[in-house]
């Protein structure tokens, strides 16, 4: 008899999921299949959860789980995003409450401006919690790029000189931190009945507010600066340095480009190679 999870997870995470849920019916399975982490619709008395789990030593459930523990109580207030069930660190799974509604990424709300208004009012209640001061953030951050750059990636040996030389002079003050995101932006939005929620927390962290813009000023922003308005009018301020968020800008080139070509993702390694481009432009 196949397991009601169809192989999907381990006896363990299944065994954790059963003391949590009655009788769990899988409905689907919504996982991206670009990295290990098994993310599934199911269906328990009547509720509807998601499951999420990895293997170890995976690290973005664990991410996600101190997410829901310490900052997403505003999201959930707000009815911004789904409520923590259960979660276990040792098995690297958890359950949260399911969000209906449609992926906002390729839909026609990608391109309305009250998408950005909505998402940038949400990201203002994530990010006004207690921030603190790290002196060390962005020389950490930085040394990090550096590092990517040593691992396998096709950046060509110009460009990788250029960058190297950037980030090694680059001579940081202390950031301000607070909750972040880590990839806000159209594919971890979903819209019913016009309201927007977010999913996925598996790159929570830490940083200053202004890294969660990163992603949607090299997308969505780059030929749509009324979309960008929209963003900036729901969060009600701009915390972008000029000399700070050039480098982040870069930095986050350099882990596009590199982290795709790791993962084989052809579409999204050519967009980090053009967003390497383009960062380097404004030094």
């Amino acid at each position: 008899m196949t397991a009601w999870h169809r192989g999907l997870l381990t006896p363990r995470q299944a065994g954790f999921v059963e003391a949590h849920l009655p009788a769990p019916l899988l409905v689907e399975d919504l996982s991206w299949n670009l990295v290990d982490t098994r993310v599934l619709h199911v269906r328990s008395g009547g509720h509807d959860v998601v499951v999420k789990a990895a293997p170890q030593p995976n690290h973005h459930i664990g991410r996600e789980i101190t997410a829901h523990e310490t900052s997403t109580a505003p999201l959930v207030r707000a009815d911004r995003t789904g409520r923590l069930v259960a979660a276990d660190r040792d098995v690297n799974v958890l359950i949260t409450t399911y969000l209906p509604g449609e992926l906002v990424e390729g839909s026609g709300a990608e391109w309305v401006g009250d998408t950005y208004r909505q998402a940038g009012a949400a990201l203002r209640l994530f990010h006004a919690q207690p921030a603190q001061t790290d002196a060390g953030y962005e020389l950490r951050m930085t040394q990090k790029a550096i590092a990517l750059l040593g691992r396998r990636h096709r950046v060509d040996a110009a460009t990788e000189s250029t960058v190297r030389r950037i980030l090694e002079g680059y001579r940081p003050a202390p950031a301000v931190l607070v909750p972040t995101h880590g990839d806000w932006h159209p594919r971890n939005w979903l819209q019913a009945d016009g309201r927007l929620q977010v999913i996925d927390f598996g790159r929570f962290d830490l940083r200053p507010a202004s890294s969660d813009f990163c992603r949607l000023a090299t997308r969505q922003w780059r030929d749509r600066p009324e979309l960008e308005a929209a963003f900036l009018a729901g969060y009600g301020a701009d915390p972008r340095d000029g000399d700070v968020w050039r480098v982040e800008l870069l930095r986050e080139a350099v882990g596009t480009a590199v982290w795709a070509f790791l993962v084989g993702d052809a579409a999204f390694e050519a967009q980090g190679h053009r967003m390497l481009r383009e960062a380097m432009a404004r030094f």
